[in-house]
């Protein structure tokens, strides 16, 4: 279905077509759980809310993840790909430094940090002997949250927009883990 201009599977082959690391992949796919059921909660459309999670660090590998142009390629990207506005828009703005702009939607507030805590919810299982998701407690991963060092290149405050959408981090972060559970295996947790 192509309700926003692409479909998943489109949106799936274009992300293996310029993403070949398998971390980011696997980054973009757990950012599209964590935005599928964020949506959930508010009665949004999942679809939506999805391809903006699988498709927002397109351009990661093309712009070595320089974050003062990450995201412009990528709107360049979903663009031709004919992709609906509101998605690319949302999907660029989750690095307000590249576009200028700050997110001013529930949507765009959701993308930040979602596509931030699920990066979080990694580097926690990852710390753990088993190196499993299912190990994750959402206390945790607030707790990691606050420990400078172990957190270091976490953008605290986009995992805080949770609480701009009216989510409390405990909350949040385990609607996230619940959220990645399905597709833990897939992404290698």
């Amino acid at each position: 279905m192509k309700r926003y201009g692409i479909s998943r599977d489109e949106a799936l082959a274009l992300m293996h077509s310029y993403i070949t690391n398998e971390r980011t992949r696997w980054h973009c796919l757990a950012s599209e759980a964590v935005m599928r059921r964020v949506a959930m909660h508010f009665g949004e459309d999942e679809e939506k809310w999805g391809l903006a999670g699988l498709l927002h660090d397109l351009d990661m590998e093309v712009t070595d993840g320089d974050i003062h142009i990450h995201g412009l390629e990528t709107r360049r990207i979903l663009n031709e790909a004919g992709v609906h506005p509101e998605i690319v828009e949302t999907a660029c703005m989750h690095n307000e430094v590249a576009s200028g702009l700050e997110r001013s939607t529930r949507f765009q507030h959701a993308l930040a940090a979602s596509e931030t805590i699920t990066g979080l919810i990694s580097a926690t299982a990852l710390v753990y002997p088993d190196k499993k998701l299912s190990s994750v407690k959402s206390s945790s991963v607030v707790k990691r949250m606050k420990e400078e060092k172990f957190a270091a290149s976490v953008k605290r405050e986009r995992i805080m927009e949770c609480e701009l959408i009216g989510i409390p981090l405990p909350e949040f972060a385990a609607m996230a883990i619940e959220a990645m559970l399905p597709i833990a295996e897939e992404i290698g947790l």
